[in-house]
């Protein structure tokens, strides 16, 4: 009977000891983060205790009604020339992207004028388009007018607001959209057109489902662009947030405290923004690495740890 003994019998000893991890030592962050603290302290000392911000005139018209009234115009004009804007920057992306020279072209010289031109410049067109078109008409070119309207009773300060902020974000909205379409590997693309698939639903059942993906991040970064360019509808007197606060302070001169309560205003809604933009992104993330990623950062920063000697050696991760 032969001899089993041999490699079989060798036993390789396992450590079992948990492994203590030693995070390495940066002490450059710590001495920026010091840094950082003791300039954020002067910088709120500076704030706070500043008599000139006039903190009590802040809360007496934080919620004044002038100030909610110009807040909730604010927040209309922002969601309908979004709307506007996207469903505009929508059609002109496909547009642009059509194989068909004339709407490739229309579309083109539309995001071209709108994106040359400043605008405030346009918000002034469009509140006094009248002095060029005293009506806008309906009809046969060269031929009968069926239905006219008085431009100046048609394009009010809110239309032409709407005009304004809603058209010029088609323009930016195009190029967005367009390049998300592009991201979208173009095989699929051939794959659906193998399948039969029209052209409308591809894009509506497969490029755009993965296209949101790259749409979405600036996208909210547009809305909350948006949101502070309403300011500048201050050129046609529309009455939104900073048009209320100029009000205001045209009234009692407290110029400085007003201005702090619109900057406030406006900080609050850009941050419920980013929220909503934050949840946005990780639903159409799904089943994706990016969605995942913040939620397992710290989780695979602690398993960087745990396996930091499981590279060499016969030892394993203790559980």
């Amino acid at each position: 009977m032969s001899n089993l003994s041999g490699p079989a019998e060798i036993r390789q000893e396992v450590d079992t000891t948990p492994i203590k991890a030693i995070p390495v030592r940066r002490y450059g962050r710590w001495v920026a983060g010091a840094i950082i603290v003791f300039l954020a302290f002067i910088v709120i000392r500076s704030v706070v205790t500043n008599s000139a911000l006039q903190w009590p005139v802040v809360g007496q018209f934080l919620f004044d009604d002038r100030i909610l009234n110009g807040v909730r115009n604010t927040l209309l004009l922002t969601v309908i020339s979004m709307i506007i804007g996207i469903v505009g920057g929508v059609l002109l992306a496909v547009m642009r992207l059509s194989p068909n020279p004339l709407m490739s072209g229309a579309a083109g010289i539309y995001i071209w004028l709108f994106r040359g031109t400043p605008l405030y410049t346009q918000l002034i067109i469009w509140n006094f388009l009248a002095l060029a078109y005293s009506k806008i008409g309906i009809g046969v070119p060269f031929g009968p007018t069926f239905f006219s309207w008085d431009t100046n009773t048609l394009i009010n300060q809110f239309i032409a607001s709407l005009l304004g902020l809603g058209l010029n974000e088609a323009a930016y909205m195009a190029e967005v959209v367009r390049g998300g379409i592009q991201a979208v590997d173009s095989g699929q693309l051939e794959a659906a057109s193998a399948l039969g698939m029209s052209r409308s639903r591809t894009l509506r059942r497969i490029v755009l489902p993965q296209a949101m993906r790259v749409i979405i991040p600036p996208t909210g970064n547009e809305t909350i662009s948006m949101l502070k360019s309403t300011s500048l509808v201050v050129a046609i007197g529309y009455f939104e947030l900073m048009v209320s606060a100029q009000t205001i302070y045209a009234q009692n001169y407290k110029t400085v405290p007003i201005l702090v309560v619109a900057a406030l205003w406006y900080l609050f809604m850009t941050s419920v923004l980013t929220v909503v933009q934050y949840y946005i992104e990780r639903y159409f993330a799904r089943g994706t690495s990016r969605a995942t990623t913040q939620k397992n950062k710290w989780g695979a920063r602690m398993l960087g740890y745990r396996f930091g000697r499981g590279g060499s050696g016969g030892g394993g991760a203790s559980r």
